[in-house]
């Protein structure tokens, strides 16, 4: 008889030894803690159209990239076909005048400070119909080009008539092209790092080190690397750290970072 009327104090005692999670009706349960969304890495590679060492490596790589194509090069349309069909983004990797530097290493179609503003229009409008399935514009050399707001201004409405992507490649710290992009509505991302501005691997795989860096510390990264002088050397590096980037980013091509991060 005891026992019977102590046992609702009993009860509680029992109640409160156990956790709560022991004693919570289902429905009370917490959600499972949702995991970390990866950072995003962009790589992307420049140069293609031109037969270049590299091309067969790079478009073989097991992620998605962005490949920057030049135009009215002997192989701008194969590269452009198939890095399209394996997944990739296209853009055009659009010529334009650089400070220093031969004309010479511009190529055809080039964008330069000397023209007018119609023919730079004709130009960058060529110059996206000669690279199939392109989304997007980077600018091949061009630092001072992408300096000069007046021309930054016709070759952006350019891009926001055709409904494309810029990514500046970065190539002077007096680029106004994300200004400009900004003005205009035009959707904007730009290069952080380049992975081989000097042709060797140990230049090539130091590079790869600071983008393992940021990726630890920052949301959103993108690369540039190239096909060409270091193509097979790029790609090779690039592959051997896919595994190590996969634990910590998700890599992704730049209309997909776009969709997933916006600017």
């Amino acid at each position: 008889m005891y026992l019977l009327k102590r046992l609702p104090l009993v009860l509680a005692a029992l109640i409160l030894c156990f956790p709560a999670s022991w004693t919570a009706a289902a429905g009370d349960t917490a959600p499972p803690a949702q995991p970390k969304p990866k950072n995003l890495v962009a790589f992307v590679i420049d140069d293609f159209g031109n037969n270049m060492a590299g091309t067969e490596e790079m478009l073989n790589l097991p992620v998605p990239l962005t490949v920057a194509v030049m135009p009215f090069m002997p192989s701008t349309k194969q590269d452009a076909e198939l890095a399209h069909k394996k997944g990739h983004d296209v853009f055009v990797h659009m010529p334009m005048e650089p400070v220093k530097g031969k004309r010479s290493w511009l190529g055809p179609g080039a964008i330069t400070t000397d023209l007018s503003d119609e023919e730079i229009r004709q130009r960058v409008e060529k110059a996206i119909d000669d690279v199939p399935h392109a989304i997007g514009i980077n600018n091949h050399m061009g630092s001072k080009v992408t300096a000069d707001e007046h021309m930054m201004r016709i070759i952006m409405s350019v891009v926001k008539k055709r409904g494309l992507i810029y990514l500046d490649s970065k190539t002077t710290d007096k680029s106004v092209a994300g200004k400009i992009a900004a003005e205009m509505g035009v959707p904007y991302v730009e290069n952080r790092v380049f992975l081989d501005d000097e042709y060797s691997v140990p230049h090539i795989t130091r590079q790869m080190e600071k983008i393992c860096k940021l990726i630890g510390s920052h949301p959103v990264c993108i690369a540039i690397g190239h096909v060409g002088p270091p193509g097979k050397k790029t790609a090779s590096v690039l592959r051997q750290y896919i595994p190590r980037i996969q634990k910590e980013a998700e890599f992704v091509t730049i209309s997909q970072l776009i969709r997933q991060v916006g600017h």
